[in-house]
């Protein structure tokens, strides 16, 4: 009677999971077929006759490879810039006292309840102003200030002991050896819990990629994977739809299951009060 629960604990964990995944095994399979196929009903649950025209259609009809750079450099640039950015913010209000810091800090944490949608249109004219629109520079550098960052490093960094930094400074280091030094390093679990946030959020952020960039050799991949799909001439080619997904989707998971050891590190260790 004990093992009951147990057994219904796992069962409901592995019928979550199938739900979850269910999406991402149906991608796979339709971007293996023929349109027809796709559409057929019933539905065929396994590609009996797979073919590669998805991909195919994607490489010759569309810039598909230079979608996946766009994606890409904006993804890392922006991932190292507010990295960079918010480790030494949330270092600032961790570990150094300065007047205004609580109140600074306060501002900072009022604007993470300031809807996305809201800023779209302020950011966008302060991108045409300044040139960027269009730009792959205009799509990323709004996402540096990411009053998120400095508070997931800042709450991570104040679990770290202040001795360590008063010991750096005994033995020499100024302000900045302190950082890179001594809590830059121990504050990497954060910071690849950070990467994995910024780099998934800036792939992902579909509307102000849309809003920005207007040239076909500039769309994104996920931009790029929606325009390709909307030019079909008759209808809808939805095994062309999910092969763009699926390369869209690729780089993300994998992102995530390779840096998955420090995403569970880095959460657990910023859990706990040092």
């Amino acid at each position: 009677m004990r093992r009951i629960p147990i057994i219904a604990g796992h069962a409901l964990l592995w019928a979550s999971a199938l739900f979850f995944l269910w999406p991402m095994y149906w991608m796979l399979i339709g971007s293996f077929k023929h349109l027809k196929v796709a559409l057929q009903i019933p539905p065929e649950w396994f590609p009996s006759r797979p073919t590669l025209d998805n991909f195919r259609i994607l490489v010759e009809d569309f810039p598909l490879f230079r979608w996946l750079y766009n994606s890409m450099f904006i993804s890392v640039v922006a991932t190292v810039l507010v990295i960079a950015v918010s480790s030494l913010a949330a270092y600032a209000f961790a570990k150094i006292s300065f007047k205004g810091s609580k109140w600074l800090f306060g501002v900072m944490i009022a604007s993470m309840s300031i809807p996305h949608t809201v800023l779209l249109i302020p950011l966008f004219q302060m991108m045409n102003k300044l040139g960027m629109t269009n730009t792959l520079w205009g799509v990323l550098l709004p996402i540096v200030g990411w009053p998120f960052g400095v508070f997931l490093l800042k709450q991570f960094m104040q679990t770290l002991p202040s001795a360590l930094i008063e010991a750096a400074k005994i033995d020499g280091c100024g302000e900045w050896g302190t950082f890179v030094r001594v809590m830059l390093p121990l504050a990497m679990p954060g910071v690849a819990v950070l990467g994995i946030f910024t780099f998934v959020n800036s792939w992902n952020d579909y509307v102000w990629q849309m809003i920005m960039l207007k040239d076909n050799l500039m769309y994104t991949l996920p931009v790029g994977v929606k325009i390709a799909r909307q030019v079909q001439e008759v209808d809808i080619n939805y095994g062309v739809a999910m092969a763009g997904a699926l390369c869209a989707t690729l780089p993300v998971l994998l992102v995530f299951l390779f840096f998955q050891r420090y995403f569970t590190q880095g959460i657990t260790l910023g859990a706990v009060k040092g």
